[in-house]
């Protein structure tokens, strides 16, 4: 099987978790034996590029010609099975689609966010969920309140680019939703539900879970959407200590907040941006790991990574969240849910204690707890998560076995591109 993997990557300066995923998935994919022909560009192009390609920068989101070219070029040269599209922004443009279409290449493409409808891609806005662009032949919104990299300008320009290709977007062969929020967005953009397909991203197996520690960890950008303020008053409404602690990782424009928490209280630590050993080392430490996103989150890396050590979840039931903690398996495989994952854990464990009483607000899932974007609720949640999480560590990790573990996830990526190209 040979499939192209186009991917437009965001600047190195900004980390991207989409970046990462890509470069995953093609060294996955090449270990399986399919060949990968990766048609990339990276956004840290463009200050060296010369003055005539700088100029087709405004046009380049609707078409951009070099890429159309070049891609011509390949699909010419290798008649590849699939294209499989991540980001096109701004240096491939959608237009990408049509160009395979037009050589006869069926196209998948895995969709990280929601810039069919919103020009930022994350429905946040001024501090709060923004949905104003949906339904709107043109995003006006967008351009008034200059969503697109604070320009109005260049918000005006995705806009047209996002009614330009509505028709592109919708023929799609196959699209892969990251969770059962994202084919929920598909689905009411209008795209029929046979050709979504529910498939999560994986994380490397790190081996049998450690024993739990205490207190919990939250790892994210220190951005607004990211839920630290959020948190932050949650926690300060218990008295210092009886949580345990609260870690604190990442970095952003809301660190001020999290170093005055610390300076504050014992029981809040800040450890900066931590490397790939010092998040293990993190996660191990604590006994549930927090994500209090304030936006529809798509896929946060860190849930998956605390599901592999075992580490129950307690997030915010926003975006893909509740689907990631097992509290919304209307999309998974079977044998993946509630009831099997009890069953399995029930089969080489003893029966747990029961479950703490659940505030109001409080759902419980197979790997952990979602609740609403509110301090009140959180803070309730927050006692009931410590104490459950000896519960559902072990239903963590089965969940990450069953759902998000390599081997499965590569076996229902291979499956996708077989099913277009038994069509074609």
């Amino acid at each position: 099987m040979r499939i192209v993997v186009a991917h437009n990557r965001y600047r190195e300066a900004q980390p991207s978790g989409e970046n990462t995923m890509v470069d995953s998935e093609i060294g996955q994919l090449t270990a399986a034996g399919v060949e990968v022909l990766p048609f990339i560009r990276s956004s840290d192009e463009i200050p060296s590029m010369p003055k005539s390609a700088k100029a087709l920068l405004p046009i380049s989101p609707i078409y951009a010609p070099r890429a159309q070219q070049d891609l011509s070029r390949l699909l010419t040269e290798h008649r590849p099975d699939v294209l499989h599209l991540h980001n096109p922004y701004p240096l491939l443009s959608p237009w990408v689609v049509r160009t395979a279409h037009r050589h006869g290449v069926p196209v998948v493409q895995t969709v990280h966010n929601y810039r069919q409808v919103c020009s930022s891609g994350i429905y946040f806005r001024d501090g709060v969920i923004c949905q104003d662009c949906k339904g709107r032949a043109l995003a006006v919104p967008s351009i008034v309140h200059r969503c697109y990299r604070d320009s109005r300008a260049q918000s005006a320009l995705m806009a047209a680019t996002l009614a330009v290709h509505r028709g592109t977007w919708r023929s799609v062969d196959r699209f892969i939703a990251l969770t059962s929020a994202i084919a929920d967005h598909l689905t009411d953009y209008g795209i029929p539900a046979e050709r979504i397909v529910v498939k999560p991203n994986a994380v490397p197996d790190p081996g049998a879970p450690t024993p739990l520690g205490d207190g919990f960890l939250y790892l994210a950008r220190l951005t607004p959407e990211k839920g630290l303020d959020l948190l932050l008053d949650a926690w300060r409404r218990h008295p210092v200590g009886s949580l345990g602690t609260l870690r604190v990782a990442g970095d952003g424009e809301l660190r001020p907040l999290v170093e005055a928490a610390a300076a504050e209280r014992a029981d809040v630590v800040y450890l900066g941006q931590l490397d790939r050993a010092g998040v293990r080392a993190a996660v191990e430490a604590s006994a549930v790991v927090i994500a209090a996103s304030m936006w529809h989150d798509v896929l946060p890396t860190v849930i998956i990574e605390a599901l592999a050590s075992g580490r129950p979840v307690l997030g915010t039931a926003l975006g893909g969240i509740p689907y990631l903690v097992g509290a919304d398996v209307a999309h998974e495989p079977a044998g993946t849910g509630p009831a099997a994952v009890a069953s399995a854990v029930a089969g080489h464990a003893p029966p747990p204690a029961g479950p703490p009483a659940v505030p109001a607000g409080l759902l419980g899932g197979t790997a952990g707890w979602v609740v609403p974007p509110d301090p009140a609720a959180l803070a309730a949640a927050l006692p009931v998560a410590r104490a459950g999480a000896a519960l559902l560590s072990a239903p963590a990790r089965l969940r990450y076995e069953q759902t998000f573990h390599p081997d499965v996830v590569l076996k229902r990526h291979l499956a996708i591109y077989a099913s277009l190209t038994r069509a074609n």
